[in-house]
């Protein structure tokens, strides 16, 4: 059984408060972009799982990765056998895509329609939660508004899909602890929910991704990347998550490979 795990960007990244067990809260809007990975899971016959990965290079250890830790928590609780993972990565990583969240939360998908384990959103969006705060966010797949750790959903209605999407990744990785560590949290004014209502015309003035300053300190190269695409015509741009990746919507298809030579280049819808 073949899936293909999509990417989402953040609309907007407001961080509102610093937790005393370390974490924070935020507010942001996840929107599903169509950028995917390939998995193929299928019944393994040799008796023991394989996990194979072709396409832009993982690095670490490859027991760390999510897929497989998402197996081994449905292998806990479900009768299954052991699988053939293929994993084909077309989404970069450390780029706040979610790539890594997208393959776990669709290898519980493609496991439970596999095996016919009947579980409802309710306990993939449980077990998903367990890997990482915005995995449970692909278990649905739609537009949301999210807070609390990025794990707190509510349904908004926000259709940008008339847009062309660019994502532009140039090769820079950024951990989230990095990018946590220069944030100063503060309460906004106007919550990203209410700015999303706007034009997407008004969003350049008034949507902000709180990591985008500490990050562009550090890496000016990305700040550059985001002008560009407003130069390019970007009718909005902004780096997504904690980055290093960028994204400008546009009216129009525009070509952008010739004008971003040393980085990974995507657009569509």
């Amino acid at each position: 059984m073949i899936c293909f795990p999509n990417c989402k960007i953040n609309l907007g990244l407001s961080i509102t408060e610093k937790k005393p067990d370390g974490f924070h809260n935020i507010e942001t809007v996840f929107y599903p972009v169509n950028l995917c990975d390939a998995l193929e899971v299928s019944t393994s016959k040799n008796y023991k799982t394989v996990f194979i990965v072709d396409g832009l290079d993982i690095s670490g250890n490859i027991n760390e990765n999510l897929c497989l830790k998402a197996f081994n928590i449905l292998k806990k609780h479900f009768d299954i056998p052991e699988v053939n993972f293929h994993l084909i990565k077309n989404i970069p990583m450390g780029a706040g895509l979610g790539g890594g969240s997208s393959d776990a939360a669709f290898t519980i998908k493609i496991l439970n329609d596999l095996f016919s384990l009947k579980m409802p959103d309710g306990l993939m969006i449980k077990y998903a939660k367990i890997l990482g705060s915005d995995c449970a966010f692909f278990i649905k797949n739609k537009a949301v508004f999210a807070s609390g750790k990025g794990d707190k959903f509510k349904n908004i209605n926000l259709d940008i899909s008339n847009y062309q999407i660019a994502i532009i990744k140039p090769k820079i990785h950024i951990s989230t602890q990095q990018a946590y560590s220069n944030i100063i949290p503060s309460k906004k004014n106007i919550s990203v929910k209410e700015i999303i209502k706007m034009p997407v015309s008004d969003w350049k003035k008034n949507l902000f991704n709180d990591f985008e300053k500490p990050i562009f300190e550090i890496f000016p190269e990305i700040e550059k990347i985001k002008n560009k695409l407003y130069n390019l015509g970007a009718e909005y741009a902004s780096m997504s998550g904690s980055g290093s990746a960028v994204y400008g919507l546009f009216k129009n298809e525009i070509e952008l490979q010739s004008h971003f030579t040393d980085c990974f280049v995507w657009h569509g819808k």
